[in-house]
């Protein structure tokens, strides 16, 4: 388990958000999560020239995404990730924070999302095995 994940677990139990120690986050989500393995770009939010960083959206969920990158970004960090999910005609944009960041990748949160984005996630997510 990553470093920053296993401090994140340990945070939500000092919190009481979680009972016992955890392996994975599984317990302190609110959405369930897929595999995904598509590549995605993001780029920080709010900047005028924001450049488009390549990464592997490694799952995704109505709440987020574990992003695969060499270039992770700090914690707190705003972010947009543009993806396209199977089956979609276009980009959807989603506003993120990076929520944590590891050797590996960074998970982020995502933000408020429109009606279209979140019904095209919401189905992607229960065509590929997730349930809710």
């Amino acid at each position: 388990m990553h470093l920053a994940r296993r401090e994140g677990v340990r945070v939500a139990q000092r919190l009481g958000l979680c009972d016992a120690p955890s392996p994975d986050m599984t317990d302190l989500r609110r959405f369930p999560r897929v595999p995904f393995g598509k590549p995605i770009e993001f780029s920080a939010k709010d900047e005028e020239l924001a450049v488009r960083m390549d990464g592997i959206a490694r799952d995704i969920s109505l709440g987020g995404t574990f992003i695969e990158t060499d270039l992770p970004g700090p914690v707190g960090q705003q972010l947009v990730v543009h993806v396209a999910l199977p089956g979609s005609k276009r980009e959807i944009n989603l506003p993120a924070v990076v929520r944590w960041s590891g050797r590996d990748g960074m998970g982020v949160q995502f933000g408020l999302l429109g009606a279209r984005e979140t019904h095209e996630i919401t189905e992607f997510v229960k065509a590929n095995g997730g349930s809710g």
